[in-house]
């Protein structure tokens, strides 16, 4: 047994080392907790302008999660879920998240967590988590099937359109600055990027 790695019993987290768990559960409030690949990732909370373009962008997109009159609807769109897949498992947090309406279960909206994988997950990228939402977060949401990945620079002020294919991802459209776009799978009402990097 020497050299192997103490697992534990805990039903929520069966193939975990116990530290991993201790140090998620016991993550400060300032950090970001998350399980990827088995080990423990705690990331700084995001600053005031990663924040806010996160909100800006989630209410850009009030049109898909809570339609009006002619609004397109038939999705619910989530800030900051918590995400667990597969049975050790991982558990991401991406900036936010997306499922289409029919796809959900029963009592979704009331778990502690989503098991489903989200249809469309936005990554607000920053120094300090842009290798990581680029690189092992980006190969958990293919491996899981998530169907659509924004990257969204509000420093560089981009918005990055991924789209999942079998073999990997395919690069959409890059836009940029202060367009006004149609980003799938939001296409059906135009995005102005300028409302994201204002204050």
């Amino acid at each position: 047994m020497s050299g192997e790695v103490a697992r534990t019993i805990d039903p929520e987290f069966p193939g975990l080392a116990s530290d991993v768990i201790e140090g998620y559960r016991n993550a400060p409030e300032t950090m970001v907790a998350e399980i990827i690949d088995g080990a423990l990732s705690l990331l700084p909370r995001p600053r005031p302008r990663h924040a806010h373009g996160a909100t800006r962008l989630a209410g850009r997109l009030s049109a898909f999660g809570d339609p009006r009159g002619d609004d397109p609807g038939g999705w619910i769109i989530l800030l900051e879920p918590e995400l667990h897949f597969g049975a050790r498992p991982d558990v991401l947090v991406p900036d936010l998240a997306g499922w289409r309406r029919e796809r959900l279960p029963d009592g979704f909206i009331d778990a502690a967590f989503a098991t489903l994988a989200p249809d469309w997950c936005c990554e607000v990228l920053s120094p300090s988590t842009e290798k990581l939402d680029r690189g092992r977060k980006l190969a958990i949401y293919h491996r899981e099937g998530v169907g659509h990945v924004w990257f969204v620079s509000p420093v560089m002020q981009t918005l990055e359109v991924l789209r999942r294919q079998d073999i990997g991802w395919v690069l959409v459209a890059t836009f940029e600055g202060d367009a006004v776009v149609r980003a799938e799978p939001f296409d059906a009402v135009p995005l102005d990027l300028a409302g994201l990097w204002s204050v």
